[in-house]
């Protein structure tokens, strides 16, 4: 039986005597699209940048495909796991087609000169996310939604196993949203990539991933399938706030809905005629 992509038990992390998170355990299948959701602060960049191991949990253990990511060493690790960051840099003036080559760094020799295969593989990564026509352009010069589509070209330009992406549709539009979201759907389908991502937007998550956790102040509240883990029970007691929980008329999956106070009687913002 192949090991599973990612698996934790009791994995910890804590900064400067603050428990950041405590004792999450869970599981994530090859091929899998893993979603992370929680409040502000409740530890889910530090997750994925444990994934993606530019920090070390100080409890529990962490598996990449059946290893121990402790004993992977780093450059074998980038040729697996792939980091696409919330606040992707675009202040550096470097043509498009060169940053998505950067992604080739990890698979470079001595010398990291690339190859025609590496240059074939940056075109390749260019026209799946669509920036091919923004090749010559500079960094500097991208809206929003391009650099962060180039910036997931890099990442699918590594050749990578899974892809770790921290909440890569935050401040952009909902058409930008749904780009993001179909791409990373169209990746783990026909690139057969473990996609792990996290996400504020619970209703874009409920409708593309496999599997979801639902975190709180650094611990595991829920995981496991949209429908287990978005229940207003469970939704309203991790937000505090009142929410309606209904069924998305397009594929029977829960959908969230925030309530104003004007609707509640006994919130402040109801006043009486």
């Amino acid at each position: 039986m192949e090991p599973a992509c990612v698996r934790a038990k009791n994995l910890s992390y804590a900064y400067d005597g603050s428990t950041v998170l405590k004792n999450l355990s869970f599981t994530v299948n090859t091929g899998e699209f893993f979603i992370v959701i929680g409040p502000n602060g409740s530890g889910k960049t530090t997750l994925m940048k444990i994934i993606a191991g530019f920090i070390k949990s100080r409890g529990g253990e962490l598996e990449i495909k059946g290893r121990p990511i402790k004993t992977i060493k780093r450059k074998m690790l980038a040729r697996q796991i792939a980091f696409v960051p919330q606040q992707v840099p675009t202040d550096f003036p470097f043509a498009v087609e060169d940053v998505v080559l950067f992604g080739r760094s990890p698979h470079l020799g001595t010398f990291g000169l690339e190859s025609r295969k590496d240059i074939l593989l940056a075109q390749q990564a260019m026209k799946f996310t669509e920036v091919s026509h923004l090749a010559r352009r500079r960094l500097n010069q991208l809206s929003g939604g391009e650099s962060q589509r180039v910036f997931i070209a890099r990442a699918i330009c590594q050749d990578p196993d899974i892809i770790v992406l921290d909440e890569p549709t935050a401040s952009l539009d909902i058409a930008h949203q749904l780009r993001i979201m179909d791409m990373m759907e169209k990746m783990k389908k026909e690139k057969n990539i473990t996609v792990i991502m996290v996400s504020h937007d619970v209703n874009l998550a409920a409708m593309y991933a496999d599997k979801l956790m639902l975190i709180n102040a650094g611990q595991q509240v829920r995981v496991g399938p949209p429908g287990e883990v978005l229940t207003y029970k469970t939704l309203e007691s991790v937000y505090g706030c009142p929410l309606l929980v209904d069924e998305n008329p397009l594929d029977k999956l829960p959908r969230v809905t925030p309530v104003p106070g004007r609707y509640i009687k006994n919130s402040p913002a109801f006043e009486k005629d």
